[in-house]
């Protein structure tokens, strides 16, 4: 149950941070815009991390590496989104790869790490 909370909140954070940045960066214009939702989304893919970890759903070995999966995993959703706006199809589907990404990034194993944790 707690890999799908992950994954549920790793699909919907990242793009609510993507839509605040890019209402926020929207002032300076297309550029602005462009930035503010790819920074939202990167620091929301953070906070997806944080929150998991005070949820205990992640151990707080597994932060680092969950924020870096969700955060790929959103830039992988972003370019899909892009480039696939003339259907709603695509940018919904899109949004799992951030989910698909922390659950990625939950699970790796780092060498000399106890497995136990």
């Amino acid at each position: 149950m707690k890999r799908f909370l992950l994954f549920v909140l790793a699909c919907v954070l990242p793009g609510v941070g993507g839509a605040v940045g890019a209402i926020a960066g929207n002032t300076f214009g297309k550029t602005g815009l462009w930035t503010g939702g790819v920074l939202g989304g990167l620091l929301a893919s953070m906070l997806v991390a944080w929150l998991a970890t005070k949820m205990k759903w992640i151990s707080r070995e597994q932060r680092r590496a969950t924020a870096l999966g969700t955060a790929v995993g959103f830039l992988f959703a972003a370019a899909v989104a892009v480039n696939t706006l003339s259907s709603p199809v695509g940018p919904a589907l899109s949004t799992m790869l951030a989910g698909l990404g922390a659950l990625i990034g939950s699970a790796w194993k780092y060498p000399g790490r106890d497995s136990n944790s």
